[in-house]
């Protein structure tokens, strides 16, 4: 079912203060920097706001598949789960190449809005799988528009001591968006037939919020200037300031991009310019590695997949199931809350590594809880006669781990108090994975009333917790860090010519892996086994954590502008930057030249 529903804006910019740590003032009038990060506040929190949106949308597809195909009977191939991503993908790409020729950000994130809300109500309408389908292709460009261009937007409107907070603040609202879908997922998961209509429709009601609130924000003050609209740029940055002095700060971006454009130059596409240049090809295979990693880490199987996950450790209930996701999502939620509060304590380097370290643990304990399981696996003990002209092959596996694995079969047995007895291995109805082709549990009614069970996609085992705990310590670690952090770095990384097209780089190498690890989670199980996909999983983590500590630099606290020179040097001792303070670089501005001096040169500079 998809999970949808969203907070109104006017809640969302209320609550965001108290996540910032905004405290009342006293004084009637509130100081320079104050007034200046509660202007960016409110300009992050209404473009985060759209992805909490997307978030809830795409978040959701894999309880959407669960639900929608009770209705419209489909193939092995989990499509509602991986459409949404391939087009995500395609909608990073193809807006977000530059987003400075295309439009600005605004137009850009109102486009996102429009698409999302027309189509959700499409798919809410949809009678038949095509239609459906459609729908998820749009809402995906739509999510892909957004993913690329909301944390540019968030990090180019925000003080260098603020961006980092309200860029995790993004990736907070997506979670929140996760959450709340996953309990609507819930309720709704009572109604047989029609329930995910319901939550289709729920998602354009955020979308069509979102909208009108975009229409009051203003364009980025960097993109403006890069287009020559000078003074609109300077009185937005003033607005978005407050009473502090914006001179120094308007320089600064100005000459910055004017310096740029000299060094670069303005010919050719501008992806080859930033393969070209090696301080952006060495910022985009960073921003684009630490993207990669987060989707071989797992983290839209646990999202998409996290009922199924529950269910193939043994918990038969597939609304229980349901709801025991909504703790998932739940966790995924506060622990990003409490990346929120470190990222500008720690720094981006030091979070990064740290979670995706726990993230790589927790791994391993999902992965050796499913081997739990299938250490103690039922055996079967009954081998039924196979009717004429149907097929044997379930029949032919001893163990209920090994009928597990074979999507065409399903696992039929009775209890005796806590003990399995009289168990089978029989194929699947293919019109219906709650009972089987023939046999005891044919007939989901009756065998129902006969005391005999029925199993799809789990055995039954006293083990099961060890999955939900899994779960929960993954999105622990998970969510503070390897989260948020790859948006986040990489709305900071790039000079402003390349920012729109780097990210749209990452954000589509995000959506690529998205897909690849999505499409064949299912597949990897089968053939790995469950306890197989996830030790790959914790292994493609740990060759992570040796890219990030070898690759990624420290950008806490830096303009925007300054970051570039973290990437001239080789990409793999730039890690190292930001413990060396005896190699910390000043940028001096002499007769219009940018010098990168250590602090014993700086002195020799008038």
């Amino acid at each position: 079912m998809s999970r949808k529903a969203s907070e109104n804006v006017e809640y969302t910019l209320r609550s965001l203060s108290s996540l910032m740590g905004e405290r009342r003032r006293k004084q009637q009038e509130p100081d320079a920097a104050s007034a200046a990060g509660e202007r960016s506040l409110l300009a992050a929190a209404e473009s985060s706001a759209s992805l909490q949106s997307a978030g809830a949308g795409g978040g959701g597809v894999g309880d959407l598949e669960r639900a929608a195909r009770r209705q419209f009977q489909q193939d092995e191939t989990p499509a509602f789960v991986y459409v949404v991503a391939v087009f995500s993908a395609l909608g990073g790409f193809l807006f977000g190449y530059d987003t400075g020729v295309v439009s600005g950000a605004m137009l850009l994130l109102k486009r996102q809005l429009s698409l999302d809300a027309l189509w959700q109500e499409l798919l809410a309408a949809a009678n038949n799988k095509e239609t459906l389908l459609a729908g998820r292709l749009v809402v995906g460009l739509g999510i892909g528009i957004a993913s690329m261009t909301v944390p540019v937007y968030i990090a180019e409107v925000s003080p260098p001591n603020l961006r980092g907070r309200l860029v995790t603040i993004n990736t907070l609202f997506i979670t929140g968006g996760q959450f709340f879908a996953s309990v609507v997922d819930g309720a709704f998961s009572y109604l047989q037939k029609d329930g995910w209509r319901y939550m289709l429709g729920l998602a354009a009601i955020p979308a069509v919020i979102q909208f009108f609130g975009f229409l009051f924000l203003p364009e980025s003050p960097r993109w403006l200037i890069q287009k020559g609209q000078t003074q609109k740029a300077r009185r937005i940055l003033s607005q978005m300031r407050g009473n502090q002095t914006i001179d120094e700060e308007y320089d600064s971006i100005k000459n910055n991009i004017e310096e740029e454009e000299k060094e670069v130059g303005s010919a050719g596409p501008v992806i080859c310019r930033m393969l070209s240049y090696p301080p952006t090809r060495r910022a985009l295979i960073v921003g684009c590695g630490l993207q990669m990693f987060q989707q071989l880490s797992g983290i839209n199987t646990i999202m998409y997949y996290s009922a199924t996950i529950l269910q193939m450790s043994g918990v038969e209930d597939d609304r229980l199931a349901i709801w025991l996701a909504s703790v998932t999502a739940f966790t995924n939620f506060i622990f990003t809350l409490v990346g929120v509060w470190l990222v500008e304590k720690v720094g981006r380097r030091k979070l990064t590594f740290g979670s995706l370290a726990g993230t790589t643990v927790a791994l391993l304990v999902l992965a050796l809880g499913f081997l739990l399981s299938a250490q103690v696996s039922p055996r079967i003990t009954f081998k039924p006669v196979v009717p004429s002209g149907q097929n044997s092959t379930c029949t032919r596996y001893s163990y209920c781990n090994e009928c597990m694995l074979d999507p065409d079969c399903g696992f039929c047995y009775k209890m005796n108090k806590s003990t399995v007895i009289d168990s089978s291995c029989v194929p699947v109805n293919k019109a219906s994975t709650n009972e089987a082709a023939w046999g005891r549990c044919e007939n989901e009614t009756k065998f129902k009333t006969e005391d005999v069970f029925w199993a799809y996609n789990f055995c039954p085992t006293p083990y099961s917790w060890t999955a939900l705990l899994g779960l929960i310590l993954y999105l622990v670690f998970f969510a503070p860090g390897m989260g948020p952090m790859p948006w986040t770095v990489n709305s900071e990384i790039y000079p402003l010519w390349a920012r729109s097209t780097g990210n749209a780089c990452s954000s589509g190498i995000n959506w690529i892996f998205n897909v690849l690890v999505s499409l064949t989670f299912l597949h990897t199980a089968e053939y790995l086994t469950y306890y197989g996909a996830f030790f790959l999983y914790a292994g493609f983590a740990g060759v992570g954590l040796l890219f990030i500590y070898g690759c990624l630099p420290e950008t806490k606290g830096k303009k925007l502008e300054e970051i570039e020179s973290l990437f001239d040097n080789r990409l793999c001792t730039c890690g190292a930057s930001d413990s060396d303070e005896g190699r910390y670089i000043e940028y001096i501005r002499v007769k219009g030249s940018n010098y990168h001096l250590s602090d014993n040169d700086a002195s020799d500079v008038e």
